[in-house]
């Protein structure tokens, strides 16, 4: 924008300049011009009124002397023809009327012209011009004055006022950049803070504002104002909407505390079993997380305590296969649970990851059938975690629209959402959630990756699938 400026100030300035410079530059070679012929006429008429007296020659050659033009030998008269006399041709008598006083340069033609016709023009001749001017001296004749205009004298000035206009249009346009670069700076300042605190809240810092007042800004278009206006209105919107959100979501958790009693004192009236134990687990459970909502939803993001973020994954899989193991022993389905025995930490919550996992499996169980085989892998690298699920079912139809948020078409009870909460997880790790197909039981397989080093380049998947032993042979 401010090269932009700066082009538009140029250009215009320019114009401007040429507009009114070329006919100022015209118009002073004019005048020069003119003033050389009026200097002329003025050197032609100092010897009116010695022609007006005599025609003697000497008299008049003395005159001729006195002046400038004269002097410097531009300067000639050509009297008439005495009276009573006769041209002959003789010696001495140069013109078609009388002799010559001086260094005539015009055509003996022109010379008779002017004296015949009674008006001052001007002829060409060798290196200028010549201004014939006819004096009349007595009654039925006339000399003609004649004054060489050399070329040098009609120009005269005209260069160095060229040179001087053309350093005013030269300033004019060092001006008109100068104030343009300058009202570009304060634009594109005003621009590129606008631009930053744009940048700033994409990243999550919500208390950043645009200054709309002080020196930052003076200068700035009012669109720019405007601009900055608007940005710090939307910041104050999206707080409170994320602070509406953050109450709706502790309000709608907190309403799910009453059905949770119930099912605690139901879970509680049981009795002993597996069944029992593991119903009261999951209620337990889901307690856990509702007051984990509750908190998370009441609490402010500055207000938030500074938690160091991570656990171990291999311990996280081993307790949630554990618990959907209950189920799969009731539906009569295999399963095997491989890498999980060594330490694997990832850069998430244990929270955040058990819900991840149990997206994975439950995932398994709504949509295979009974007595379908699933297995879970981990691999731990020395950049990520990978975390293999497998099943022996139908596998995905489209993979790329089970990974998009809400179309998954799982059937009743299904919201299409437990593989973005997994695809979320993954991307802020940096890694990624694939679909595909499982080499083994020939069902769907999902691949969660966690990273838990920054690197460049993904990493190769060679080596990715651990054996599964003898229970599900190739």
């Amino acid at each position: 924008m401010r090269w932009a400026l700066i082009k538009a100030a140029v250009a215009g300035t320019t114009m401007v300049a040429l507009a009114f410079l070329i006919p100022l530059g015209l118009m002073v070679q004019q005048t020069a011009r003119d003033r050389a012929f009026t200097a002329a006429e003025r050197q032609a008429a100092a010897l009116g009124p010695a022609l007006a007296i005599t025609t003697d020659q000497d008299a008049i050659d003395r005159a001729l002397a006195s002046t400038d033009a004269g002097a410097q030998g531009r300067m000639a008269v050509h009297l008439p023809v005495p009276a009573g006399a006769v041209d002959t041709g003789e010696a001495g008598v140069e013109g078609p009327g009388g002799p010559t006083i001086g260094e005539g340069r015009a055509a003996a033609a022109d010379v008779a012209t002017a004296g015949g016709q009674g008006r001052a023009f001007t002829v060409a001749v060798p290196g200028g011009y010549a201004l014939l001017q006819p004096v009349a001296v007595d009654t039925g004749r006339t000399a003609v004055v004649e004054v060489f205009v050399a070329e040098s004298d009609l120009t005269r000035g005209v260069s160095t006022a060229w040179l001087v206009l053309s350093a005013v249009a030269l300033g004019l346009v060092a001006i008109s950049v100068l104030v343009a670069d300058r009202m570009g700076g304060r634009i594109v300042a005003s621009a590129r803070r606008l631009a930053a605190a744009a940048r700033s809240l994409g990243a999550g810092n919500l208390a950043v504002r645009v200054p709309v007042e002080g020196k930052q800004i003076d200068g700035s278009p009012e669109e720019l104002r405007e601009a900055a206006h608007a940005f710090n209105t939307m910041a104050d919107r999206v707080v409170q909407l994320l602070a509406a959100e953050r109450e709706l979501a502790a309000d709608l958790s907190h309403r799910l505390r009453t059905p949770l009693t119930v099912l605690r004192l139901n879970a509680a009236s049981l009795g002993d079993g597996d069944a029992a134990d593991a119903t009261r687990h999951a209620v337990a459970q889901l307690e856990r997380e509702v007051d984990q909502i509750i908190r998370s939803a009441r609490r402010a993001p500055e207000d938030s305590p500074a938690v160091a973020v991570g656990c171990d994954a291999a311990e996280v899989i081993r307790e949630r296969v554990g618990f959907w193991s209950a189920l799969a022993e009731d539906e009569g389905r295999r399963w095997q649970l491989a890498g999980a025995e060594r330490p694997a930490p990832v850069p998430v919550q244990r929270g955040d990851l058990a819900a991840a996992v149990d997206a994975l499996l439950g995932n398994v169980f709504r949509h295979t059938a009974v007595g379908t085989a699933f297995s879970v892998d981990v691999l731990a690298t020395d950049r990520s975690v990978i975390v293999l699920v497998g099943d022996a079912g139908p596998g995905y139809r489209d993979p790329a629209a089970a990974l998009k948020r809400g179309e998954g078409h799982g059937g009743e009870g299904s919201t299409g959402l437990g593989l973005d909460i997994v695809r979320k997880l993954a991307e802020s790790t940096g890694g990624d959630l694939a679909l595909g197909r499982s080499a083994v039981l020939g069902g769907a397989e999902t691949q969660l990756r966690l990273r838990t080093r920054p690197e460049e380049a993904s990493p190769a998947r060679a080596g990715r699938r651990r054996s599964r032993g003898a229970l599900f042979p190739r």
